[in-house]
Parts: C-alpha cells; sequence; structure tokens
C-alpha cells in the first residue's frame, strides 16, 4: 500500500511539474516532430507501430496548436494543447510506458533549462 501511495504522489509531482510550464517553455514538445529524438522515444518506450503512429498524429497536432498559441499569444490555447498531448499520450500508451514518457518530457525540460543557463 506504500508503495501505491508513493507511486501516486511521484505521478502528480510530476503532473505538476509539467503543468507548472510557462507557455514559452513549451518548445520542448516541438522536438518530439524532430525524426531522431522520435525514434529515440518509441524505442525507448517500447511501443508498437500502432502506437508510434498514433503518437506521431498527436505530436503532429500538438506542434500546429503550438504554433496557433504562439500566434494569438494565447497561454490558455497552450495550456489546452498540453493537457491534449498528455491526455491522447495516457490514452494510447500503457501505464507503465505513459510513466517513462513523463520521466522523458521533464528530463528534456530539465536539459533545456540546463542549456540555457549555461548560455547565459
Amino acid at each position: 500500500m506504500k508503495k501505491i501511495l508513493v507511486l501516486v504522489m511521484v505521478l502528480v509531482a510530476t503532473s505538476a511539474s509539467i503543468f507548472a510550464m510557462n507557455p514559452k517553455d513549451y518548445e520542448v514538445f516541438y522536438s518530439l516532430n524532430n525524426k531522431s529524438t522520435f525514434t529515440s522515444l518509441i524505442n525507448y518506450l517500447e511501443v508498437d507501430k500502432n502506437q508510434a503512429d498514433y503518437l506521431k498524429q498527436v505530436f503532429t497536432v500538438t506542434a500546429n496548436e503550438l504554433d496557433n498559441a504562439k500566434k494569438t499569444n494565447s497561454d490558455k490555447l497552450a495550456d489546452n494543447t498540453l493537457k491534449y498531448n498528455l491526455y491522447n499520450a495516457k490514452c494510447i500508451l500503457s501505464e507503465e510506458q505513459y510513466k517513462r514518457y513523463l520521466g522523458m518530457l521533464n528530463s528534456l525540460k530539465n536539459n533545456e533549462n540546463t542549456a540555457l543557463i549555461a548560455q547565459n
């Protein structure tokens, strides 16, 4: 029971950290359409062909909607796009794969922040 409680707390903390991003910080979602990043991601998540196809569609829609959010300067649209991405990924992936996906997003986000700090 303790393990389940700890797991739930980790998932909530992980989700909260993703939802706490600034709209400018959604850049990490653009990298998911990069061919090498996408290939690495599907290998890391160990998805099948159907899951990979669905994820590709979700990532394409995510990038397009984030572009629309930038053009209209809409924080709400950017937040809704993030929720769309996470909800659909959760529906497509198994529970274990989804946990890995969230971890990967946080890693990409943290690496991006580290690169920005190093540049400054």
